[in-house]
């Protein structure tokens, strides 16, 4: 009897020790898709519910002229044929904001500029990064304050860098200079023609943005911050200068000429960096401690 019980109870006590490494090792080891990139679709094809136009002049949520299209799977900016340029220049927000992340967008220009756009604008848009909260936006203002990765489109012949930096109510460093100018040129290749482009950018809150072309980056600056003018009609309250630019809305222009895009999509790079959390993400930089789920 004695050797029975001493028997069951090794058993018994090598069961226990042995449910207590699963437990520990399904505690301490990594989800599967830990590496699995989980990208989100800020326009996927399929509408712009989650985007909000603003346009100067008028109120927030107004889309003056329907210049902001949802059509044939596209987000397309347009204009009327009797349309004239009177400075309305429009930006259409997505409703989330973000500090740490990677931003892919394929887009194209196509058609003519509107009549009277300005020179500058031939062929321009942007993705305007750590925009302020839309509602702050003046009536009257011109542009949000923020960091803008300018797409540019050639003329056909002369040579026109993209993915370039223009500044907003922002300022920048450059190398270990603070860059007050409103624009500057990449290091791109010139993009001719209709063509599809796929342009892409790292945001890392304050620390570091590159904006990436075909996979190299043409663009690095860091230590943004509110400041240098080059935006009219905004808000006293809106403008503090030489508070740093963390996070922020992104954004689509309408600066006066068509452009479609096909796809915008993100992948956070803020999140829950703890290995046991079920959501636990290794390409994870900044950690987001109140959203890890156990």
């Amino acid at each position: 009897m004695r050797h029975f019980l001493n028997t069951t109870f090794k058993g018994t006590a090598f069961l226990l020790i042995l449910a207590l490494v699963i437990f520990n090792n399904s505690c301490t080891s990594s989800p599967e898709n830990a590496d699995k990139e989980e990208w989100i679709s800020l326009f996927d094809g399929t509408g712009i519910d989650d985007w909000t136009p603003k346009f100067a002049g008028y109120e927030l949520g107004v889309n003056y002229n329907n210049t902001f299209v949802f059509k044939d799977s596209l987000l397309s900016v347009r204009y009327m044929k009797q349309d004239t340029f009177s400075g309305n220049f429009g930006h259409l927000y997505h409703k989330e904001k973000f500090s740490y992340y990677r931003l892919r967008a394929k887009y194209r220009f196509v058609g003519e500029q509107m009549t009277g756009g300005p020179g500058w604008a031939f062929r321009n848009n942007g993705l305007m990064l750590h925009c302020q909260e839309p509602a702050t936006i003046g009536l009257e203002q011109d542009f949000p304050i923020s960091l803008e990765l300018q797409l540019l489109g050639g003329d056909g012949t002369n040579p026109r860098t993209n993915a370039n930096l223009c500044t907003p109510g922002t300022n920048v460093v450059k190398g270990d200079t603070l860059f007050t100018p409103h624009c500057v040129s990449s290091v791109s290749d010139t993009y001719h023609g209709d063509q599809w482009v796929e342009v892409e950018a790292l945001v890392l809150g304050d620390s570091l943005i590159q904006h990436i072309l075909e996979d190299k980056v043409v663009m690095e600056f860091r230590n943004p911050t509110i400041g240098g003018g080059s935006i009219s009609g905004y808000k006293e309250s809106a403008y503090q200068e030489g508070a740093p630019l963390k996070e922020g809305y992104i954004s689509i222009q309408a600066e006066t000429h068509p452009i479609d895009f096909k796809s915008i999509e993100l992948l956070n790079l803020c999140g829950c960096m703890d290995k046991k959390a079920k959501n636990y993400k290794s390409y994870y930089i900044k950690d987001d401690k109140e959203s890890c789920i156990y």
